[in-house]
Formats: C-alpha cells, structure tokens, sequence
C-alpha cells in the first residue's frame, strides 16, 4: 500500500487514508468551505459515506446538484456543466493502479472530464476494492464489474420510477480515461479501507 500511496504523490495526487466510511465522512466534510461552488460526479461511494445527503442539507453553498428530484433533463446537463467549473468537485474512481494511475469510465463525460481540467479543487473518495495492479487490470475491473453494477443500478432505478430501463454499455460506458498525475495539490484522494461503490 505505501508503494502505491508514494507513486500517486509522485504523480502530484495528495493522499489521505482512512480505516472506515465515518472517517471518510469526516475528513470529506473538512474540504467544505462556506461559499464554495460545488459539483457532483456519478458516485454511489459518495452516497454510501453520507456525503451527498449531508451537502444536500448545506445553505452555505451553491451545489450543482444533478441528483434533485424533479428536475428536468435540461436543469440535469445545465447542472454537470456547471459542475466543471465549480470550486470543488466530489466523486469516486474506478480504479487505482500500483504505479498510482487513475482509471475511470463514465457515460455523457461530465465526471472524467472533471477529474482532468476544470475544478479547482477535485476530492476522489476510494474504496480498497477499487485498488488494482495493473492498467489492464483497472480497465478489466471497469469493463467486468464497475459497468455491469451501474447498469444494473441505474436500470433497476428507471424501473423503481415507473420508467422504460434503457441503459446499456453504449449509453453509459462510452467514454474511458487513464490519469498518470495532476498539478500539485489539485486532487486529493481519500483512500478508505473498506469496500465502497462500483
């Protein structure tokens, strides 16, 4: 774990460990500032540790909140877009490889586009099950398990709200990335050991 903690500081990733969900929470929260523009990416990890209800229940912040029930499809994009030029951006990470590599994949591009330009501020919150050795192997867990259980959940979600499931690897897993460092200080990764998301 040290060797790959060292290789994402090498590669200009701030990395911060953590034994649990609560202390994920609790670090997360210490990246909140009053005033801060902030934006989502698709996770459930960030739903799992409590975050995203959490800041749902700020009023001081301006989050663009892509997940509000209601909203239109429309306000939906108009809030990712926004997103990318937010303060901080909270989400996950597919996978971390040994050489302290990130890998992701995402569906319309909001949340690696994010993780590459844009945010001031980017915070990765990451399970122990996401960790991998290789870049095959970050690309083979994306393919075989990160892109199955999120259509599984997404479609089981559309039918939960009376709607035709249509999701499948061509509407949400069409975009991938690999990304072998970031400006100093720019993204954090609060690595939990404990398994959390897809």
């Amino acid at each position: 774990m040290q060797k790959r903690i060292n290789n994402l500081e090498n590669n200009g990733f701030e990395v911060i460990e953590v034994s649990d969900a609560t202390e994920a929470f609790n670090k997360a929260k210490e990246f909140i500032k009053d005033g801060q523009k902030i934006g989502l990416g698709g996770s459930t990890t960030v739903a799992q540790i409590g975050l995203l209800e959490y800041l749902t229940k700020l009023d001081n912040i301006e989050l663009y909140n892509q997940y509000e029930e209601g909203i239109s499809k429309e306000e939906n994009l108009e809030r990712r877009r926004q997103g990318i030029l937010s303060d901080l951006y909270i989400t996950s990470c597919n996978a971390i490889t040994k050489d302290g590599y990130l890998v992701n994949v995402d569906g319309d591009g909001n949340r690696v586009a994010a993780q590459i330009f844009g945010p001031k501020k980017v915070l990765l919150i990451v399970g122990k099950n996401k960790l991998v050795d290789t870049l095959e192997d970050g690309f083979k867990r994306v393919s075989e398990v990160s892109i199955p259980l999120n259509i599984d959940r997404m479609n089981s979600k559309a039918i939960s709200m009376g709607k035709e499931p249509h999701y499948n690897p061509d509407n949400i897993a069409n975009k991938f990335t690999y990304i072998t460092g970031d400006r100093e200080g720019r993204t954090t990764i609060i690595l939990v050991n404990e398994e959390l998301g897809f």
